[in-house]
């Protein structure tokens, strides 16, 4: 096989036509092959397959400077730079990550997790490029829907200030993770159903050249319009209409469900592991699309990301106008979200732990400085969400505890995340914040509060010596932990805090009549988090405390249970740990 023998650029460089549309056919083949074992990118993955060939055909990288947005499309780019054994011999499977690292490779220059920054890295390295006179050719790669951010608007204003050029390649497959939208998508259509000539050209009114591939699997297509920007010498827009799934026809039909894979059949296309029936994502999705029917105020805003709460296609329908998708946009998301609750709406934005990280500024000023009463749902935040170093779910805690006029809750089970979120919809004070509980969905053993207003930490099991404060995901740990110090003759308190970012303080007060320890657990960071604010409340007295929970240091990748363990966050270990502690005078 010709991929076989592929090691470097260089190799890619000497193939024909003919032999670049086998490579092609034989990398589609290996990707499906291996994230049907793995899972992973799979749907966006194999619509790159022939802009990557195409790319490394006509340009010298890494002199030349290849950048993916996001970086999940970077399999095959990974294939032909040298990690092809990543991909063909099943051993190594998990020597790569799934998106671009420059630990791997000099090819890679960032890593890549997040959306709509590849132009404003091109920018940033033309700049120097043209500062230091050199004539490398610098290639932005970048999806239809992660146009829609505002890095990505900023970057294009931008292009036109750079003496030398700048290739901007936009890989258009007519999708985000759900459908697109927008007055960019559909200027995007109207760019494909015309043939690339319409009276209002945004690329060209921003001082762009534009180009339009209609066929995006076209290698010997894409190699001519690659080939004439680079001699071109001026900043081009390539604007390449792709399948998102190409070659594998359960992805083409259903896109939404194989952006991300989870591993399946190849032939019946069915994954291997299932979703459980009842999922904290479907059981919230039935209860908001019943208040929105009750209340028109009531409505839903997704970046992208509506699956993370259970806002698949069907209910999407359901919501109709109370539902809005702003597309890969977090700040506008944010923004519109504070106005909405503002003017008199019932907003609830929801996305995943790691993209707050984009809209930090907009929570801060606009949403809480304004005291504007939304609800923001994270999910993945944990150690069982996402398992790599770019979308890990471990910072919330620390990043929105900073932040004034906000209440950051996690509840433990399904009824006190409903009442909360019902109390957060009602209450017209300020920002509240959900982490949603990331493990099976556990069930309440006693009514649960139905107003939380007041900071109030819940007692589940008092005892003496040591208490437990087990926060959110951890809770279960917190269980399992007391259980363990119990046959070990230590009867612990466990308490639930609920409450992230403030301080039960008459409860905290009370421990010190019968408690030497306090211990607390936190699916998160301890830097910053909630560990941390309790150290620093006792850090005048004489009790002690032991914080659990994660260093900031994220692997690239990394499976929960060895993670934790690293961390000594297994039950035995930190029962080791607490037993260690009090047998200290």
């Amino acid at each position: 096989m010709i991929i076989e023998k592929i090691n470097s650029p260089e190799d890619v460089q000497a193939l024909s036509s003919e032999e670049l549309k086998t490579l092609s056919a034989e990398i589609r083949d290996c990707l499906i092959r291996k994230l049907s074992k793995t899972g992973g990118h799979l749907g966006s993955n194999l619509g790159m397959i022939e802009i990557t060939v195409a790319l490394h055909k006509v340009f010298h990288s890494p002199v030349d400077k290849i950048l993916f947005d996001v970086s999940h499309q970077c399999y095959t780019h990974k294939i032909l730079t040298g990690r092809k054994e990543a991909f063909l011999e099943e051993a190594h499977y998990h020597d790569v990550s799934g998106y671009s690292n420059p630990a791997e490779s000099v090819h890679d220059f960032f890593p890549i997790g997040h959306t709509s920054t590849a132009i404003s890295l091109a920018t940033g390295m033309a700049k120097v490029r043209d500062l230091q006179g050199g004539k490398e050719q610098i290639v932005a790669v970048i999806g239809d829907a992660s146009l829609d951010g505002g890095e990505a608007f900023e970057a294009l204003n931008y292009v036109a200030e750079l003496d030398g050029p700048v290739i901007i390649v936009v890989n258009d497959n007519d999708m985000s993770i759900p459908e697109n939208y927008g007055g960019l998508h559909n200027l995007l259509n109207r760019l494909k159903a015309q043939n690339g000539e319409v009276e209002n050209n945004f690329f060209k009114s921003l001082g762009l050249e534009y180009v339009l591939v209609r066929n995006g699997h076209d290698i010997d297509a894409l190699t001519e319009a690659f080939s004439s920007a680079k001699n071109s010498g001026k900043s081009t827009v390539i604007h390449c209409c792709t399948q998102k799934g190409k070659g594998y026809s359960f992805a083409e039909k259903d896109r939404e469900k194989w952006h991300w894979a989870k591993p399946f059949s190849i032939e019946s296309g069915e994954f291997l592991s299932s979703v459980p029936k009842e999922n904290y994502g479907a059981l919230v999705a039935e209860h908001l699309l019943a208040k929105m029917k009750e209340d028109p105020r009531v409505v839903v805003v997704a970046a992208s990301t509506p699956l993370c709460i259970g806002f698949h296609e069907e209910n999407r329908k359901k919501a109709g106008k109370q539902y809005i998708d702003v597309g890969i946009a977090e700040q506008n998301a944010i923004t519109m979200t504070a106005a909405m609750a503002k003017a008199g709406g019932k907003p609830v934005f929801a996305t995943n732990s790691t993209f707050y990280q984009r809209a930090y500024d907009q929570i801060a000023q606009e949403m809480c400085l304004g005291k504007c009463p939304a609800t923001l749902l994270l999910s993945h935040a944990s150690v069982w969400g996402h398992t790599n170093d770019t979308h890990v779910g471990l910072y919330d805690m620390a990043l929105l505890s900073s932040i004034p006029n906000l209440t950051y809750l996690a509840p433990t089970n399904l009824e006190e995340y409903l009442a909360i979120l019902d109390w957060s919809i009602e209450q017209k004070e300020s920002t509240v914040a959900i982490r949603i509980p990331w493990t099976r969905v556990c069930h309440a053993e006693k009514a649960v509060r139905k107003d939380y207003s007041d900071v109030k930490y819940m007692m589940t099991e008092e005892g003496e010596e040591v208490a437990i404060l087990a926060l959110g995901s951890f809770y279960q740990l917190g269980v399992e932990v007391r259980e363990k110090l119990k046959a070990a003759g230590i009867h612990a308190s466990l308490i639930n805090p609920l409450y992230i970012n403030k301080k039960d303080e008459t409860l905290l007060e009370s421990l010190k009549k019968k408690h030497r320890l306090v211990v607390t657990l936190e699916d998160g960071i301890l830097q910053g988090g909630f560990g941390s604010m309790i150290s620093q409340y006792y850090s005048l007295d004489k009790m002690k405390v032991l914080n659990k929970g994660f260093f900031k240091a994220i692997p690239s990748s990394y499976v929960p249970e060895e993670f934790m363990r690293e961390n000594r966050l297994l039950p035995e270990q930190i029962t080791e740990d607490i037993i260690e502690l009090i047998k200290e005078k």
